[in-house]
């Protein structure tokens, strides 16, 4: 049985309710849409998305409708565990970048999924980048299987309800026995399972001994080849201890 709220705030519940929807819909919404979705009437939602929309929180696409804004990804960034992460991170993953001509993101773990929370483009004219705020469920991801895989044995147990609390589908024994070779492993090297012709390479930023984060590169093979796969993998894991190291200090 769910607990009933001690108090109630029906306006708040409404624009939770409006954020909620819109975060989790691929596209725009209009206004009928998002009425029917949350159980509201028009009316009831009206004043609602134009203060969303007044605060930044919500925009209007044309005549598509609304659609979340990154305001709340911004004010999530501002977290100091996050903030200080990225901190830490961004110089050693511009160094990075050139060293191996390669473009590289910071992950971390935001519910069922990860997010990405800073790039680096590649310093040369072909790469893969990754949008800052991008998500992927976190079981169909490189980066969230290395985020998983350096985790304790109580955290993975709680990850895993979540993924199944979200209705996730995913092979979660190989899963498991895949970041067991990770961990192992030290890094994880996988084809992408978004783009093909990317390698996804991921190492581990460690804080207290767990993954507070997880530094990817999406290796796309040149001709002719100026950094080998395996000297990037060398690079990416001296990033990830270097950051670690600033996180500890």
């Amino acid at each position: 049985m769910s607990k009933v709220p001690k108090y109630r705030a029906p306006a708040l519940d409404k624009g939770l309710d409006i954020l909620e929807l819109l975060a989790r819909t691929a596209g725009p919404m209009n206004m009928t849409a998002i009425a029917a979705a949350i159980g509201y009437s028009k009316g009831e939602i009206f004043r609602m998305l134009q203060v969303l929309e007044g605060r930044g929180y919500i925009a209007r696409e044309n005549e598509s409708g609304y659609a979340l804004t990154n305001r709340l990804f911004m004010l999530g960034m501002e977290k100091p565990p996050i903030k200080s992460l990225s901190e830490a991170a961004l110089p050693v993953m511009h160094r990075l970048s050139h060293e191996t001509q390669q473009p590289c993101h910071l992950v971390v773990v935001s519910g069922e999924q990860m997010v990405v929370i800073a790039r680096v483009d590649t310093p040369g004219d072909v790469g893969f980048v990754v949008r800052v705020g991008h998500r992927r469920p976190l079981a169909h991801s490189t980066s969230g299987a290395v985020l998983f895989a350096f985790q304790s044995a109580e955290v993975r147990r709680h990850w895993l309800q979540v993924l199944a609390d979200s209705g996730a589908r995913y092979p979660r024994r190989k899963f498991i026995e895949q970041t067991d070779r990770i961990r192992a492993q030290g890094y994880a090297a996988l084809p992408s399972e978004a783009v093909d012709g990317v390698t996804d390479l991921s190492a581990p930023v460690l804080q207290h001994g767990h993954a507070a984060g997880a530094l990817t590169i999406p290796f796309v093979e040149r001709r002719p080849v100026q950094v080998t796969i395996k000297r990037a993998i060398e690079r990416l894991r001296a990033a990830v201890a270097d950051i670690s190291k600033e996180l500890a200090a």
